[in-house]
């Protein structure tokens, strides 16, 4: 058997196709590019990326010939949602979780229901991030498209419909709407009348790893499928990447190294107190049944790294190229050798949790005229890496410990880096051998619903293999456990600012 695991993310979408035991076939990859029709607003061309959808389908299949292709699933970015009309025609492009409309909105819902109700519905901190705020804002400043709107789709299940013509909404994506009810897996009325927004507006609800439909026969021809091929429900990346790294019980947790740093732990059961609420964590459906994550993240993981190669680095390219190695290989290379001295507070594009304040600006402290470019680079690293540790702390705090921690993404290809996490949060970091979880856990979803693994644990025993584990190790953790502690403080002094 063979499974297709499709990938909708902001900036570009991927297709891959697996055998049954776990081997790449083949891939496809293109980017398509962001919208910017005023200052703060940010959007995405539903169009754009169903064309992109359409061309690495096929490319991924062009040289395939003979393959049957028994299922696909889709992991896609959140809150960004198309609003579509009866004939299945987009009508607007998608908002974007970073715009800045829906403010206004948010504050209206958090005064009618408060901050509490709203967490102990959708699972949810009020945020204008999400897509609630930015459908009301579309019914008062966009009636025309509001009127015509037969359904808002998120993206993933955007494309699932033009696939199959079935409009439909995975739990885990709906619960990045804020009009979702976390524990009852239903549309939420109380939070839907509030907005004022219908709930004929919004897809029926499917359980990820459900089947949702086949390909269209005439589009199947066209993207070289078999007319039988299923479409199954797929969920948010980061719900995704969880499974595509086996995370799938309580105390463990993935940690994705990406342009956004996201720990995504699993639970059983949800979890929405109080000290959810103060950190601003979210309690969202796990694509796997009857479990549940949270996402803990920083804006800025790889970003940070790009924004000291594009302005500090830049000599660094050259000399890459001279030394046959890829700019972040060079730049690790030259990274100092022990802890520094120094604190960086990456919060270069606003903070995540636990603050997700906007206007957070990053810092770094303990500058000399003995500081160095190889000491700068290591303490990017670090300050990520502190920020990450502090989130753990409060998940523990709200009930949620972290035993077992893997990472996948970009930054996860990096030695050091895996080593001063493991350093400086006092435990074992395992890498896993793929880069693209969110991929493979689409596939495990494609290949249960299909038949080709009983369970997910069969499937994660085929799919999901280990590649090396860093321990941490003395002295370092005793030092970076000192300049936690200094890090701390000087979060809370920058909070008071």
């Amino acid at each position: 058997m063979s499974f297709i695991g499709l990938d909708i993310g902001t900036t570009g979408c991927k297709s891959s196709l697996f055998d049954q035991e776990g081997r790449i076939l083949s891939s496809a990859y293109r980017e398509y590019p962001l919208e910017y029709p005023k200052p703060g607003h940010y959007e995405l061309d539903p169009r754009r990326v169903w064309e992109a959808v359409r061309t690495i389908l096929e490319e991924t299949m062009a040289s395939q010939n003979g393959i049957r292709v028994q299922a696909l699933s889709i992991s896609s970015l959140g809150e960004t949602f198309v609003p579509v009309d009866r004939e299945g025609r987009a009508l607007a492009s998608g908002i974007l979780y970073t715009d800045v409309r829906g403010r206004e909105e948010t504050a209206i819902l958090e005064r009618k229901l408060g901050k509490r109700r709203i967490m102990e519905l959708a699972g949810v901190p009020v945020h204008p991030m999400f897509s609630l705020p930015k459908m009301m804002w579309i019914k008062t400043h966009q009636p025309d498209v509001y009127a015509r709107t037969w359904k808002f789709m998120l993206f993933g299940d955007y494309i699932a419909y033009l696939l199959t013509g079935a409009a439909t909404c995975n739990h885990s994506l709906a619960s990045r709407t804020m009009a979702f009810n976390v524990s009852n897996k239903s549309w939420e009325p109380v939070l839907l009348e509030a907005a004022g927004i219908e709930l004929a507006l919004l897809p029926d609800l499917i359980q990820p790893g459900g089947i949702i439909g086949q390909v269209r026969q005439d589009l199947a021809v066209t993207l070289g499928l078999q007319p039988d091929t299923l479409v199954v429900a797929g969920g948010h990346d980061q719900a995704c990447a969880a499974l595509g790294a086996g995370i799938m019980r309580d105390n463990q947790a993935i940690d994705g190294i990406g342009t956004v740093e996201c720990i995504t732990p699993a639970y059983s059961s949800p979890v929405l107190n109080e000290t959810m609420l103060s950190h601003q964590f979210n309690c969202a459906p796990h694509v796997i049944e009857d479990m549940y994550l949270t996402y803990a993240f920083n804006f800025t993981g790889g970003s940070l790294l790009k924004w000291y190669r594009d302005h500090w680095g830049r000599h660094a390219e050259e000399e890459a190229r001279k030394a046959g190695l890829g700019v972040y290989d060079y730049l690790t290379s030259t990274a100092h050798a022990s802890p520094t001295d120094l604190l960086v507070v990456p919060h270069f594009a606003g903070s995540g949790t636990p603050f997700m304040n906007p206007e957070a600006k990053g810092v770094i402290y303990g500058l000399t005229l003995d500081t160095n470019a190889g000491q700068l680079y290591r303490a990017l690293l670090e300050g990520v890496t502190y920020e990450m540790r502090y989130n753990l702390e409060c998940l523990s705090e709200a009930g949620i410990p972290i035993d077992t921690l893997r990472a996948v993404g970009g930054g996860a290809k990096s030695d050091l880096w895996l080593q001063i996490k493991a350093d400086i949060m006092n435990r074992p970091i395992e890498r896993l051998n793929v880069s693209e979880a969110g991929t493979v856990g689409a596939i495990m979803l494609a290949g249960k619903a299909a038949g080709a693994y009983r369970s997910f644990d069969e499937a994660a025993s085929v799919l999901v293999k280990p590649d090396r584990t860093f321990h941490p190790g003395k002295p370092n953790t005793e030092l970076y456990q000192d300049r936690y502690e200094k890090y701390k403080k000087l979060l809370i002094s920058l909070s008071n600012l």
